[in-house]
């Protein structure tokens, strides 16, 4: 098979669609894969990493206010749909796969009027607008969560298939996870991250929890801090506190996220729907504190569906403080019943199959 990938923007839309990719790769060898982004956006660097060909279209999202710059987003969409018409044609695609970020727009929006077989896979729990448009014209829109079907009722087809993140997941080695953070195995492990770019009020937590880690007794705290976080918060962690931390483990960035995700014992998290696929996938434990910086507060509405299914509590962003923070955490760890009902429970919503429903359909749909 020939497939289109496209989505852009954060980790949250880029990984479901390599997940993909991947997935028919390893089914079939043979198969031909091409991603189309932007070049600011993150899968300019994600991608190539993953060996997978990239090409570039110029396209900016909407303002929510009326603004001469939407007037101009118009002429770099159709400018875009432009781009993405050749691109398809010299590619010549079976099928093409959107997940998301304005990016996928263009593309997807192109591909159905070149006759080609479309999929929108969405992946959290309220549809972002993108897809929103999409759906109309796509072939299958695939939701992660259940309660997503109802935003797409004008859809040809919609299927109930999870998030890709979760297959691949469950490949990650526990003991390398461990082994990397240079801990025996078998350690308590909880591991905070804000998101793949970070978190300004993570940090800010990560900071006022430093000196009081102390407090919890045998277990060890992995804070991902992002890139451009990571200079300021180290620092400040170094004047909080009295000396080195030797359970503190403070890192920039994981490049082995899954395999320290499946040495975790709890995770801190925003709940961007790729972390929960990941999480519940691998019957994770969590504390998640939504990004209220998100179009339609769609992570609150990620973790509300995990917290009212007993596998999660939910932080607000303006509740959260180092203090409180640390609180939640003791409070969990230390009642082994409720930590294994939390298990139970994201077992229970997870979906480990996801990427090869998803590589069902587009066989499905393959073009004639």
């Amino acid at each position: 098979m020939r497939i289109v990938l496209t989505g852009g923007g954060t980790g949250g839309h880029i990984y479901p669609a390599v997940a993909v990719g991947r997935q028919l790769t390893q089914e079939d060898p043979a198969t031909k894969l091409l991603y189309i982004g932007t070049k600011k956006g993150l899968e300019s660097r994600i991608v190539p990493e993953q060996d997978i060909p990239f090409e570039a279209i110029d396209i900016t999202g909407f303002r929510r206010k009326l603004s001469f710059e939407n007037v101009r987003t118009v002429l770099r969409f159709l400018q875009g749909v432009r781009r993405s018409k050749k691109l398809l044609r010299e590619f010549k695609p079976d099928a093409v796969v959107g997940t998301g970020g304005y990016v996928c727009g263009p593309v997807v929006y192109a591909a159905a009027k070149l006759g080609i077989p479309t999929l929108v896979h969405e992946q959290n729990a309220i549809p972002g607008l993108t897809n929103r448009f999409l759906a109309r014209y796509a072939d299958v829109v695939a939701v992660s969560f259940k309660e997503s079907e109802r935003h797409f009722e004008r859809a040809k087809r919609t299927v109930y298939a999870g998030n890709p993140c979760a297959t691949h997941v469950l490949r990650a080695s526990r003991s390398k996870g461990f082994a990397s953070l240079g801990l025996p195995d078998n350690s308590t492990v909880v591991l905070m991250v804000g998101g793949s770019r970070g978190a300004r009020a993570f940090n800010e937590a990560m900071i006022e929890m430093a000196p009081l880690l102390g407090r919890l007794k045998d277990v060890q705290f992995v804070f991902v801090t992002g890139e451009i976080y990571y200079e300021r918060t180290t620092e400040q962690i170094k004047k909080v506190s009295a000396g080195p931390i030797p359970y503190l483990h403070l890192v920039p960035y994981l490049n082995n996220m899954p395999e320290v995700l499946a040495a975790s014992t709890l995770v801190v998290s925003r709940s961007g729907a790729s972390s929960l696929a990941e999480m519940t996938a691998l019957g994770m434990p969590s504390i998640l504190i939504p990004s209220p910086n998100v179009t339609n507060n769609h992570q609150e509405a990620n973790a509300r569906s995990l917290m009212e299914a007993g596998a999660a509590e939910m932080v607000l962003e303006r509740e959260l403080s180092g203090p409180l923070l640390l609180e939640r955490i003791d409070t969990i760890l230390k009642d082994k019943a409720r930590l294994q009902k939390m298990r139970t429970a994201a077992k229970r919503l997870g979906m480990p199959d996801s990427a090869s429903i998803l590589a069902g359909e587009l066989k499905r749909m393959k073009r004639k």
